[in-house]
């Protein structure tokens, strides 16, 4: 893969045989996003877990304590009185059965998050087709199925985010922008890192990080020392 002379005039600044500290690391990346726009700071953390095996599927969601920087609409399935509690939360969109065509038919994928009270789950389960290869599939570990709609508009819009593992046992989830302060981008980082620590499989033997790397959106990544979690 060819990368462009700003990817490889930042990569310069990346000691690609160390690990760094935390602190260190999120201090590096911040001066690789040198694109015009504001880039989004990621997460690469690959595991010793084997997604094959159904115990060892890590899904969950985590707030980040200063959000992603990223305004996220959300879209409620409800009805009755869910349906008034989602619009008074402040989802952008609520609905039920009506929008199932204008998703299945019109390619309609105007949001990033999906919650559905747990008696519309008949319903969206039609849409499993659509929703399912974006991971925008409701789903109770992520907190998306849920009576609570209040809470769960919320947390989205405060900066809940999702992370589960794809099909190499790694998870790629985003921690904030290049313009967030160090200390923020390092709140969250951290809140990342001890969700994911906590959720790590019982019966997983042997090593649960097998790498952590940070990366802008256009630039090199930097790895991170795994000891530090």
């Amino acid at each position: 893969m060819k990368h462009g002379k700003k990817y490889v005039e930042s990569a310069k600044n990346v000691d690609r045989t160390k690990t760094y500290e935390p602190n260190e690391a999120i201090s590096l990346v911040k001066k690789l996003a040198v694109a015009k726009f504001d880039e989004t700071i990621e997460a690469h953390v690959r595991t010793g877990c084997d997604g094959r095996h159904a115990e060892q599927q890590i899904r969950g969601a985590v707030v980040l304590p200063h959000g992603t920087g990223k305004s996220v609409k959300v879209l409620v399935f409800a009805k009755g009185d869910k349906y008034d509690e989602a619009t008074a939360a402040g989802a952008d969109f609520v609905g039920g059965e009506e929008l199932i065509p204008k998703i299945q038919n019109d390619g309609w994928l105007d949001f990033d998050v999906v919650v559905a009270t747990p008696d519309m789950m008949g319903v969206v389960g039609r849409l499993g087709r659509v929703l399912g290869p974006k991971g925008l599939m409701p789903n109770p570990k992520a907190g998306t199925v849920t009576m609570d709609v209040t809470k769960a508009v919320n947390d989205i819009k405060a900066g809940k985010i999702e992370y589960r593992l794809d099909k190499t046992n790694i998870i790629h989830v985003p921690i904030g922008k290049a313009s967030f302060s160090e200390e923020q981008l390092a709140d969250n980082f951290q809140t990342l890192m001890d969700a994911l620590i906590k959720a790590r499989p019982s019966s997983l033997k042997g090593t649960f990080l097998k790498s952590v790397t940070l990366t802008p959106t256009m630039g090199p990544g930097v790895k991170v020392n795994t000891l530090a979690f």
